[in-house]
């Protein structure tokens, strides 16, 4: 697996052992990370949290035709953003499938040829390239951010991933747009409530403080405090000439559903996404930071570069002074 790339989980409903190994192998040689989960929690995990990039769906998984249409109807229904790559016993198209179960696949192959496998993850879930520089930069300048703001928490991060999920995580959420001469879209951040709180519930308990526990409104003071810091540090850093992007503003409207925790940013676009762990190195005890890049307005990596200070010009306009 390839390090500098960021990785997607996939949800695998693929139960043949001779196939198991070869599925194992074209996952780890394409930055991606496979689960697995059982036909009787198959419908809590998808109404769940979870990240995924894609489903690879075996054809005999239902164990008739007629079962597998229906679970990948109900697959289809509850994240209908989520392509579903079908494994075939031996046609590698989608000729002979069932006219409902042909409506939610998208793409499908055999085991004896996984190229077409690698080419619709590549389209489906790998569409945007990344520059290495920005999304290690991203992960950097987050990580510093978030240490400052919580000073005495360990802070590490995950591996990059990858979803094509609408999903919001946990019941808070900052958003905040993104502008530049190479991507227009957005930053959120998001978390669950009740352990932030109690994050600052510690603070004030060192802090002495006297007003009461932490309530909603310490916990919107503080995402959106980070989420302004990592945004101006992120314009900084990438943004560069902030003229060029005005000769083009279309804007396309964003959808919420609170019910259901969706938000469609009007774009199929996959999602580049972070998470963050701050960890007290006391009682070991951590919470969750998600983080996520939708470029949905506009992206040209081609263009992306970092703004690169001159650091003598900078001494020499009194904005530096040499240690």
């Amino acid at each position: 697996m390839n390090m500098n790339k960021p990785v997607s989980k996939v949800l695998v409903l693929d139960d043949c052992p001779v196939h198991k190994e070869a599925l194992k192998r074209f996952c780890d040689e394409n930055n991606l990370v496979g689960v697995k989960v059982g036909k009787n929690r198959l419908q809590s995990v998808l109404r769940s949290n979870i990240d995924l990039g894609a489903v690879l769906f075996a054809e005999s998984y239902g164990g008739s035709a007629e079962a597998s249409a229906e679970i990948a109807i109900r697959i289809n229904a509850v994240r209908p953003e989520l392509p579903i790559i079908m494994r075939r016993e031996a046609d590698p198209g989608l000729d002979g499938l069932p006219e409902s179960l042909r409506r939610v696949v998208c793409a499908a192959y055999v085991a004896r040829d996984m190229a077409p496998l690698r080419q619709v993850i590549d389209e489906y879930i790998f569409s945007l390239d990344y520059p290495n520089a920005l999304v290690r930069g991203i992960a950097d300048m987050t990580q510093a951010i978030l240490g400052d703001v919580f000073k005495d928490l360990t802070i590490t991060s995950d591996t990059p991933y990858i979803v094509r999920d609408r999903i919001i995580f946990g019941e808070v959420f900052s958003l905040i747009p993104l502008e530049s001469a190479w991507c227009r879209g957005y930053m959120m951040m998001q978390a669950e409530e009740t352990p932030i709180l109690e994050l600052l519930d510690r603070y004030r308990m060192i802090d002495n403080a006297e007003d009461g526990e932490a309530n909603f409104r310490d916990l919107n003071s503080v995402l959106g405090e980070v989420t302004n810091l990592i945004w101006g540090s992120f314009k900084n850093r990438y943004v560069g000439d902030a003229d060029a992007w005005l000769r083009s503003q279309v804007q396309v409207p964003l959808l919420v559903n609170h019910k259901h925790k969706y938000i469609s940013f009007g774009s199929g676009n996959p999602q580049l996404c972070f998470m963050y762990s701050l960890t007290d190195p006391q009682s070991g005890r951590s919470v969750k930071l998600h983080q996520r890049f939708v470029f949905s307005l506009s992206w040209s990596p081609e263009d992306f570069k970092e703004v690169t200070d001159d650091v003598g010009a900078m001494v020499e306009a009194g904005e530096l002074d040499l240690f």
